[in-house]
């Protein structure tokens, strides 16, 4: 019987048990799956810009007009670090903190949106340079114009639940709904950087 004890001991698994699997949550797919549309739709863009660098027949050119928004990037890259902030106090309870952390997202991405309407401005109405006004026009309008667009539903989607926070609605059970939320703004903030890059680094 003994031996017949440690014949079975030995049969064991040694390394640790299995853990089921579970199913990813539901939210964070289909966030996923917006992002990937989403991606497309600005990979379109910004192979459009690339494309056609250079091609105006009349001015003016990129290096005349546009000036890097460096304070305006540095917001928006910023507020990554806050809404992660907000979601991870949302996720130990501490919803006042959370608050303070969602507003900070909110108030960088509104200068940032601020600073991209203050250099449209600047272009329309200082220089002359609007959407019609060359094929560098129309793409540039179009590109930035379509992230400006994403700041916007973000800023709106950030500012209801910032709303919800005031009011109590928003407790630790939601700090996954933050997180798809989170979700999308980093994509934006993502989106932002090849943006940069290929308008007012190599397009110029």
């Amino acid at each position: 019987m003994m031996r017949d004890a440690n014949a079975a001991s030995l049969a064991l698994p040694i390394g640790p048990a299995d853990t089921p699997w579970t199913l990813p949550y539901r939210g964070t797919v289909g966030m996923a799956c917006l992002i990937v549309a989403e991606s497309a739709i600005f990979i379109i863009f910004v192979v459009a810009y690339i494309f056609y660098i250079g091609k105006s027949l009349t001015g003016p050119t990129p290096a005349q007009v546009l000036e890097l928004p460096i304070f305006g990037t540095v917001c928006l890259l910023s507020s990554s670090i806050t809404v992660h902030f907000a979601v991870a106090a949302l996720r130990t309870g501490n919803r006042s903190v959370s608050t303070a952390w969602l507003a900070g997202t909110i108030l960088l991405g509104s200068i940032f949106l601020a600073s991209t309407a203050r250099e449209w401005y600047h272009l329309i109405h200082d220089k002359g340079f609007t959407i019609q006004t060359n094929l560098f026009g129309t793409t540039y309008y179009s590109l930035v114009g379509l992230h400006a667009t994403h700041v916007v539903v973000g800023l709106i989607m950030l500012s209801l639940v910032l709303g919800f926070s005031f009011l109590g609605r928003v407790t630790e059970e939601h700090s996954e709904k933050l997180e798809v939320l989170s979700l999308y703004w980093h994509f934006v903030d993502g989106v932002w950087v090849v943006v940069f890059t290929v308008v007012y680094v190599l397009g110029r």
